[in-house]
């Protein structure tokens, strides 16, 4: 199973390609995500929809975008063709990630004309007459995208998607560029760690690892949003701190000489579609600055890492990542372990 996605500003003419693309993928499906923003307009208070600029800032858009089309490839197998406009990174990272963790290969493509041509196109789009605000909702949306385009495209979008130049192709010949960069391999699935997603609780140890200057080692991951420790789940019948210094290896080529001090344990409550689960933080000790400047990271599951302030790592960490964090710096500094329920001592 597989998803082609095409990406893109808007105007640039991901539905038209993305239509003529599955006339010529055997056995592929069109999916539009738009069609599920249109319906939570409908579903959702307007009060809580005020509070998001674009729908593809709710969470529950992104959720349903991964269950849809993993439902639909259940349902009909073989290749789904996505045309939807993707410009923030850690969006990205949730929404391929979850389909990755459904064993989803994904093919990112990026149509890129030059920006005079895709001003002429939005210029030239038809608005509806019966629509109320229509030249607003349909131009100057797509003119308002496209400086965050050019900024995601030049940070990290050219690099994550196969991008073609479609400023001089109609749709059909835009679509057999895509067929040819998939079939020539330009285009490879995603190079993004297939992590499966729990059948029930887990047990997951991360290690702390910090420089000379006491900031502590975060690690950015591709296959979902915010940052982390260095850490991951604990194997069926492996200890948990020897789990914590195997996923330091692994990911930061850290190999710890002693087995790491218990720091916090954390409970983690259940969060449909998630299981929970015990959460453990371990105190890797100080690195050296040789140390640390032999960390690397050398599995695609990690994109960047640093040195973070317990201040800067308040804007990094997802919020009950970070009073864990933060309450895993107050057990060092006393020197005893703390027990967590979802971030909060207990006890």
């Amino acid at each position: 199973m597989t998803v082609v996605w095409i990406n893109g500003a808007f105007g640039a003419g991901k539905t038209t390609t993305a239509r003529e693309l599955i006339e010529l993928i055997p056995n592929s499906t069109l999916f539009d995500p738009e069609i599920i923003g249109a319906e939570l307009s409908r579903l959702l208070p307007a009060k809580h929809l005020a509070e998001v600029g674009d729908f593809q800032d709710l969470p529950i858009w992104r959720r349903l975008v991964v269950d849809t089309a993993a439902a639909m490839l259940a349902e009909l197998g073989g290749t789904l063709v996505v045309p939807m406009t993707l410009l923030r990174q850690e969006y990205r990272d949730e929404i391929f990630g979850g389909l990755a963790a459904r064993r989803i290969a994904v093919r990112h493509l990026v149509l890129a004309p030059a920006e005079t041509i895709l001003r002429e196109r939005i210029a030239a789009r038809e608005v509806p007459p019966d629509l109320p605000d229509g030249e607003m909702r349909v131009r100057q949306w797509s003119y308002d995208h496209i400086e965050p385009f050019h900024a995601a495209f030049a940070s990290w979008l050219a690099v994550d998607a196969h991008p073609i130049d479609t400023g001089a192709l109609t749709p059909r010949e835009a679509a057999l560029c895509v067929t040819e960069a998939i079939g020539s391999g330009a285009a490879r699935p995603c190079d993004i760690v297939q992590t499966p997603e729990p059948t029930a609780e887990t047990l997951a140890a991360g290690v702390l690892l910090f420089d000379e200057h006491d900031q502590v080692l975060l690690v950015d991951p591709t296959y979902k949003p915010g940052w982390e420790f260095p850490g991951g789940v604990v194997e069926p019948g492996e200890a948990p701190a020897r789990a914590g210094m195997r996923e330091v290896a692994e990911e930061t080529g850290i190999r710890l000489r002693e087995v790491p001090r218990l720091l916090v344990v954390d409970w983690e409550r259940p969060d449909p579609p998630g299981y929970g689960g015990l959460r453990l933080l371990f105190d890797g000790g100080r690195l050296d600055p040789a140390e640390a400047a032999r960390v690397h990271l050398p599995g695609p599951e990690l994109r960047a890492w640093r040195f973070a302030s317990e201040h800067d790592a308040a804007g990094m960490l997802p919020p009950v990542r970070y009073e864990r964090l933060r309450w895993a710096l107050r057990a060092r500094e006393r020197g005893a372990a703390i027990y967590l329920e979802a971030g909060t001592p207990v006890g």
